[in-house]
């Protein structure tokens, strides 16, 4: 097993997925696409890994994953709101299993009070539902990105083991 601590979380996911039989979809604003690269670094990922959208302006959003401009408007692209619709999104868009997705402020600029650099919002969605968690990091624009397809792939490794536990209880 490679000895990346990352590496290490994908390999793990790919482990549950293939035993299951089970597809993923990543749909990334502030990641840029790493979430993806981080998977298919990993030998054998085409047997799980379906799709991933960077939608990193507002109308991409909207036009490949189907957030409502409205929602963009009300709330702004780095939201709880936004991080669910990019999961439901890609969920339905690639015809997965589970989708998760990222967005938040890298840095170094685009920050506010409201919305500081290094928010993010990563949220995961399957057949039970959505679960969004909020994140604050502290590093720089790649830290940032970093620990945001990190935890991106810690919530979808969370989800889907937890999905194999309840279909074990059943």
């Amino acid at each position: 097993m490679d000895s990346d601590p990352i590496a290490q979380l994908v390999e793990r996911l790919q482990a549950f997925c293939l035993q299951r039989r089970l597809t993923v979809a990543a749909a990334e604003s502030c990641t840029g696409g790493l979430v993806a690269k981080l998977i298919t670094d990993v030998a054998g990922s085409s047997g799980y890994f379906r799709a991933g959208l960077v939608t990193y302006s507002d109308g991409s959003k909207t036009r490949l994953l189907g957030v409502p401009e409205e929602e963009l408007a009300a709330h702004g692209a780095v939201s709880a709101q936004v991080a669910r619709s990019m999961a439901v999104g890609a969920l339905n868009r690639a015809g997965a299993d589970a989708a998760v997705a990222v967005t938040g402020v890298a840095g170094p600029g685009g920050g506010s009070p409201a919305k500081p650099v290094g928010l993010t919002y990563v949220a995961v969605a399957d057949a039970a539902g959505v679960d969004v968690r909020r994140f604050v990091w502290s590093g720089d624009r790649s830290a940032n990105r970093s620990a945001s397809a990190r935890a991106a792939i810690e919530l979808l490794l969370e989800r889907v083991s937890a999905a194999i536990q309840s279909a074990g209880d059943q």
